[in-house]
C-alpha cells in the first residue's frame, strides 16, 4: 500500500470526514444542530434548514428571519437545481416616492437623494421563513417544527457568545437607535461580552410560532402585521399585502465547465454569472496551467475576475425587468479574454451597483449526506443587523438589501415596485468527476464570486485537499482598482504582481471572506470550513 503524500496536507487542520453525513458552517453550535438532525434520520436538506435556523440565533449579527435565503443543490436522484427565496421592493416604492421620503433626512433636494444604507426604505420583503418551509416541503423528510427546535432551545435557554460574534455585535450596536432593536439585542443596554451566555426570548417565541403555525404567520399573520407596522412607523412603504404576495421559487441554476468540472451558480438577480464568466475567461487564458504559487496564475485569475465584475455589474439585475447578454458562454469569454495582457489592464472599471455590498457579510452552510444529496445554503440580512429595525416584539431584525437599489432611473438596478434587488449571495455546487459532487461557497459581498474562482481553481487545477483549498491565502480585486492580498500571501508573488502594474495592498484577513465546502466523492463524505471565522465542520 502506498504511503500518503503528506506534502499535500499543508493546512493547520485536516479535512473532516464522515460516514453518514457532514456539515460545514461558520459557528460550531449551528453545525451541531445540523449533525443532530442527520443523526436522527433527516437528510441534507433537513440539516441545512436546522443549521440555518440555529445560525439565526447563535450568529444573529450576520443572518436572521428578516433576510433572504438561497440554495444550490444536487439531490440523491441526480437532479441539479436552485432555490431563490428573495423578497422584492414594496408596491409603493417608486423612485419618486423614495426620493421624496429620504430627501429631508439627507438634507438634499429630491432629485439629488440617494438610496439609504439603512432604515425603513432599505427594507425589502424577507424571504427566509417561506424559503425554509419550501426547502423542507420539497426535499426534506422532517417537519419544519422539528427542525426549528435546536434554534428555539438556543434562543430560549441561552448560549455562550464567541469572540468574533461578540465583536460583530458591538459593531452593530450603532444601528440600534430604536427601542425594539435595543430590547431584542442588547442586555442591560450593552452588547454581550465574549463568553457571556445570552438568550433571545422574543426571537425564540417567534421561531416557536413558526414551528406551530407555519411560515404563513410571518407573511399573512400577526407577525407579518408587526413587520409592516414597524416599517411604516418609520416612514417606509412595506405593507401586509407586499408580504402576502411573496413566494419562493425553484429554478434552474446557470452553469459552465471549467477544466473538466461542471460549476453551477444562481442566475440573476444573483451574481452567479460573475463567477462563471471569470472561470470561463480564466480557462481561456490558461490561468490554471501556471504553477500554484506563481504571479502569472494570480494575475490571470484577477484580470478575468475584473472583467466579469465589469460585465456583471452592468447587466445583472432582476431578470423580469432587464435582459442580459450570454455572460456565462465560452464565446463571450473568448471575446473578453482578448482584453487581457501580461500586465494589469487599468482601463476596466468595477462598475459597482452598490458600494455597500463590497464588504457585506453573511452566513453560509454546506451539507452532504450518504444518500447523495449535497446542498449549499446561504442566509443573510445583507449588512450585519440589516436595516437597524426590529419588528415590534418579534425579535426579527429586518434586512437592508434594498440599499442595493439605485434612485437613478437609468441604472440597471433602479428601484421599482415589486422588483428584486441585485443580490450578492451565491451558493455554488460543482461536479468534479463521475459521482463526485461538491457544495461550496465563500462569504463577503463582492468577495463571493472571486472566492469561488480561487477555491474551484485550487481544487480542480491543483487537486488540493478541501481544507488546503480554503486555507490558501487569497487576493481580492476591489472597487478602487486595488488588488488586496492577505497578510500571509506570498510576499514574492505580491511583489511580482506589483511589477505587473497591479496596485497591491495588504489587508486584514477578515476582509477575504470565510468559506465552506462539502464533498461526496463516490460515497466518501468530506468537509472543510473557513479559517477566517469561527468555522466548524462536523461529520458522523
Amino acid at each position: 500500500m502506498d504511503s500518503p503524500d503528506l506534502d499535500r496536507f499543508s493546512s493547520r487542520r485536516s479535512t473532516v470526514y464522515g460516514q453518514r453525513g457532514v456539515v460545514a458552517t461558520s459557528q460550531p453550535l449551528a453545525a451541531q444542530a445540523g449533525i443532530s438532525v442527520l443523526e436522527d434520520g433527516g437528510n441534507a436538506f433537513d440539516a441545512a434548514v436546522a443549521t440555518a435556523a440555529a445560525l439565526n440565533v447563535v450568529e444573529p449579527t450576520s443572518t436572521g428571519l428578516g433576510g433572504d435565503v438561497f440554495a444550490c443543490y444536487r439531490t440523491a436522484d441526480g437532479d441539479v437545481g436552485a432555490m431563490r427565496s428573495c423578497g422584492h421592493a414594496p408596491a409603493d416604492a417608486t423612485i419618486e416616492n423614495v426620493r421624496e421620503a429620504v430627501a429631508d433626512d439627507q438634507d438634499v433636494a429630491p432629485a439629488d437623494a440617494e438610496m439609504p444604507d439603512s432604515g425603513p426604505h432599505a427594507v425589502t420583503v424577507p424571504g427566509t421563513a417561506r424559503g425554509w418551509e419550501a426547502t423542507v416541503e420539497k426535499f426534506g423528510r422532517r417537519d419544519l417544527s422539528d427542525l426549528l427546535q435546536p434554534a428555539i432551545r438556543y434562543a430560549t435557554d441561552g448560549y455562550p457568545v464567541s469572540e468574533r460574534v461578540a465583536a460583530q455585535w458591538e459593531h452593530g450596536e450603532a444601528l440600534f437607535d430604536d427601542e425594539h432593536a435595543r430590547d431584542a439585542y442588547l442586555f442591560d443596554g450593552e452588547t454581550p461580552d465574549v463568553g457571556q451566555e445570552v438568550s433571545l426570548p422574543a426571537l425564540g417565541e417567534t421561531l416557536q410560532r413558526i414551528a406551530d403555525e407555519g411560515a404563513d404567520v410571518v407573511y399573512e399573520g400577526d407577525i407579518g402585521q408587526a413587520i409592516a407596522e414597524e416599517v411604516q412607523s418609520k416612514g417606509g412603504f412595506l405593507t401586509t399585502e407586499d408580504l402576502a404576495d411573496f413566494e419562493p421559487e425553484f429554478l434552474d441554476p446557470v452553469s459552465t465547465t471549467y477544466n473538466g468540472a461542471e460549476v453551477y451558480e444562481l442566475p440573476p438577480n444573483n451574481q452567479g454569472f460573475i463567477a462563471l464568466e471569470a472561470l470561463n475567461i480564466a480557462e481561456e487564458l490558461g490561468a490554471g496551467d501556471h504553477p500554484l504559487d506563481s504571479p502569472e496564475r494570480a494575475h490571470y485569475l484577477a484580470e478575468a475576475t475584473k472583467l466579469a465584475f465589469h460585465d456583471g455589474h452592468r447587466y445583472v439585475t432582476d431578470p423580469e425587468y432587464e435582459d442580459h447578454p450570454p455572460l456565462a458562454s465560452k464565446e463571450w469569454a473568448a471575446k473578453r479574454a482578448r482584453e487581457v495582457g501580461e500586465t494589469c489592464n487599468g482601463d476596466v472599471s468595477f462598475g459597482v451597483p452598490d458600494a455597500n455590498a463590497e464588504d457585506a457579510d453573511t452566513v453560509l452552510l454546506c451539507v452532504a449526506d450518504d444518500e447523495g444529496n449535497v446542498v449549499s445554503y446561504i442566509n443573510s440580512r445583507f449588512a450585519g443587523f440589516g436595516s437597524g429595525l426590529v419588528a415590534g416584539d418579534t425579535g426579527i431584525a429586518l434586512q437592508n438589501r434594498g440599499s442595493s437599489f439605485s434612485l437613478d432611473s437609468e441604472h440597471p438596478n433602479s428601484i421599482e415596485p415589486g422588483k428584486r434587488p441585485f443580490h450578492t449571495l451565491i451558493p455554488g455546487i460543482a461536479k468534479l468527476g463521475e459521482d463526485d459532487w461538491a457544495a461550496f461557497g465563500v462569504m463577503g459581498g463582492y468577495m463571493q464570486p472571486q472566492g469561488h474562482v480561487q477555491v474551484i481553481s485550487n481544487v480542480v487545477d491543483y487537486d488540493q485537499p478541501l481544507q488546503a483549498a480554503l486555507d490558501r491565502p487569497r487576493w481580492r480585486y476591489r472597487e478602487s482598482g486595488e488588488l488586496a492580498v492577505e497578510p500571509h500571501f506570498d510576499s514574492d508573488v505580491a511583489a511580482k504582481l506589483a511589477r505587473k502594474d497591479h496596485d497591491v495592498r495588504l489587508q486584514p484577513m477578515d476582509e477575504f471572506g470565510g468559506a465552506q465546502i462539502v464533498r461526496n466523492d463516490g460515497g466518501t463524505l468530506s468537509a472543510a470550513t473557513e479559517p477566517r471565522k469561527d468555522g466548524n465542520a462536523q461529520g458522523y
